[in-house]
C-alpha cells in the first residue's frame, strides 16, 4: 500500500511532497560517525539536561523539543525506551546507543542542530549517536527556509530519517508498525539493524 492510499494519512499527498528534497539528494554525504575535534560546545541554555538511567535499554529515543514524538516512536523498536528530553547517562558507565527526534518546524530543527552540536563537541562521550528523526509537523512539503536548515542539520549526524505527518497519531491512536507508513518500518528496520548484535 502507498503513501498516498494508507488510511493513516488524513488527505492524502503525492509522496514526494512529504519528503524533503535536499536531504534525499545528499544521502552520499559523508556524515560524522564521532564527535569532531574543534566542534565548540554549545552554551548551557541550548544544550539538553542529562539524566541517570539505571535500566537498561538497547535504544534510547530523545526528544529535543516537546512533542518531538519520542514517545510514540519507542513503540515502533521492541525493547526501546523514551527518554523523554534528556540525554540518557548510564548508571554503570556503560554507552547508550540514542536516536534524536525534532519536529520538521524552525524551532523543532533549530533544537536538533544544537543537540548533534553538543554531541560533535564530545561533551557526551557515554553517548553513541545513531542518528536523527526528523517528524513531519504538519502535512505536504517543507517551505524553502526549513529545507534549507534541514539539510544543514543532516550533515551533523551520522544518519538521518524522515517521518511524514501520521494523522492517527495526532489522534492518540496506538502505534502499529506493520500499518505504518513506509518511512516509519525503515526506520525501525534501520534501528533494530544497528541494536542487533551480529554473529
Amino acid at each position: 500500500m502507498s503513501d498516498s492510499q494508507h488510511p493513516w494519512l488524513a488527505e492524502p499527498t503525492a509522496p514526494e511532497e512529504t519528503l524533503v528534497p535536499a536531504l534525499e539528494e545528499s544521502r552520499e554525504i559523508p556524515r560524522p560517525t564521532t564527535p569532531q575535534p574543534g566542534v565548540p560546545t554549545p552554551d548551557s541554555a541550548d544544550r539538553l539536561p542529562r539524566r541517570d538511567v539505571d535500566r537498561a535499554s538497547p535504544l534510547w529515543w530523545v526528544g529535543v523539543h516537546g512533542g518531538a514524538g519520542e514517545s510514540t516512536l519507542s513503540a515502533t523498536v521492541a525493547g526501546s525506551r523514551s527518554a523523554g528530553h534528556a540525554w540518557p547517562i548510564m548508571h554503570d558507565g556503560s554507552q547508550a546507543n540514542v536516536i534524536l527526534v525534532a519536529r520538521s518546524n524552525m524551532n523543532g530543527l533549530t533544537a536538533a542542530q544544537h543537540a548533534a552540536t553538543e554531541w560533535a563537541s564530545g561533551a557526551l562521550p557515554s553517548i553513541h549517536l545513531l542518528g536523527l528523526v526528523i517528524v513531519a509537523d504538519s502535512q505536504g512539503r517543507l517551505p524553502k527556509p526549513l529545507r534549507d536548515l534541514a539539510q544543514v542539520v543532516s550533515g551533523g549526524v551520522p544518519h538521518v530519517w524522515q517521518i511524514p505527518w501520521v494523522e492517527a497519531w495526532r489522534l492518540g491512536e496506538p502505534v502499529n508498525p506493520e500499518s505504518a507508513p513506509k518511512q516509519v518500518r525503515a526506520l525501525a528496520a534501520a534501528a533494530n539493524a544497528f541494536i542487533t548484535p551480529t554473529a
